[in-house]
C-alpha cells in the first residue's frame, strides 16, 4: 500500500507551532478545505488523533484506537514525548476522549474501539479494516 504524504506539513496547513507541545498547530478550516475534494471521490482512509473538525458526512467508519496506559506512556516516552504532552495523551486516553468524542461527532453505529497494545492487535485490527471494507465494497457495488 502506498502511503500518502502528510498533507498537514506538504501543504502548509499549520499556523504556527506550539513550543509547549513540540508540534505545529493545525489550522483544522484549512485541512477540510484541503480533504474537501478528496474525501467527495471516496475511497479515503483518514489518520487523524481527533475528529470533531471533519464532517459527519465523510465517513462510513470510525474506528478509535486504545492502548492500556501503561504500554502507551511507554510507547510515547520512547517517541521522545514529555512533560505536557506526555502527561495529557495518556489523560486522553484513561479518561476516552477521542473515544467520547468520536461518539457525540458520529453516530454511534459507525464508531468502533480496537485495541493497540501489541504487534498482533495491529495485525487483528489490518484484517478488520480489511475484511470491513471488502464488505463495504460489496455492499454498496
Amino acid at each position: 500500500m502506498r502511503k500518502k504524504p502528510n498533507i498537514l506539513l506538504t501543504g502548509q496547513l499549520y499556523d504556527g507551532f506550539d513550543e509547549e507541545y513540540n508540534c505545529p498547530i493545525l489550522d483544522e478550516d484549512k485541512v477540510v478545505d484541503e480533504l474537501e475534494d478528496k474525501m467527495a471521490e471516496g475511497g479515503v482512509i483518514v489518520d487523524y488523533h481527533g475528529c470533531d473538525l471533519f464532517p459527519e458526512r465523510w465517513f462510513h467508519i470510525v474506528f478509535v484506537l486504545r492502548t492500556d496506559n501503561t504500554k502507551l506512556y511507554t510507547r510515547l516516552e520512547t517517541r521522545g514525548y514529555s512533560g505536557k504532552k506526555l502527561q495529557d495523551n495518556v489523560q486522553c486516553e484513561i479518561f476516552q476522549t477521542i473515544l467520547e468524542e468520536a461518539l457525540e461527532a458520529y453516530q454511534e453505529e459507525i464508531v468502533h474501539q480496537l485495541p493497540s497494545n501489541t504487534p498482533e492487535d495491529l495485525e487483528q485490527n489490518m484484517e478488520q479494516i480489511v475484511q470491513w471494507t471488502e464488505q463495504w465494497i460489496k455492499d454498496h457495488n
